[in-house]
């Protein structure tokens, strides 16, 4: 179950993605499947081979890519590798905004 944005925010992500950007958002999240999680960034983009290509970078694989029907397909970004692709692409402030985790911080 995801929590902690507005719709706007959602808006603004999806928009990004119909844009061909590689989008970013970062929601409170609730998943019995990994209950130390609280937080996951789903990372878009309609261009499945460059989000690929992107996700490679960070040593994601192209398999999981969750493909929607809907035209948003992303990766879940969880624990260590989310603070870590989040910190390299400049947006820690997605993070840190839900939790106790500062833009500054190492």
């Amino acid at each position: 179950m995801a929590f902690g944005i507005t719709r706007d925010e959602l808006r603004k992500w999806k928009a990004s993605i119909d844009n061909g950007n590689i989008a970013f958002i970062t929601h409170f999240w609730l998943d019995d499947r990994f209950p130390d999680m609280k937080t996951v960034t789903k990372v878009g983009c309609k261009d499945l081979g460059r989000l690929a290509e992107w996700g490679s970078g960070y040593g994601l694989k192209k398999e999981w890519i969750h493909i929607r029907k809907d035209g948003y397909s992303h990766y879940d970004l969880l624990g260590n590798k989310q603070l870590q692709i989040l910190r390299e692409e400049g947006k820690l402030y997605q993070l840190s905004r839900l939790t106790q985790i500062k833009p500054g911080s190492s």
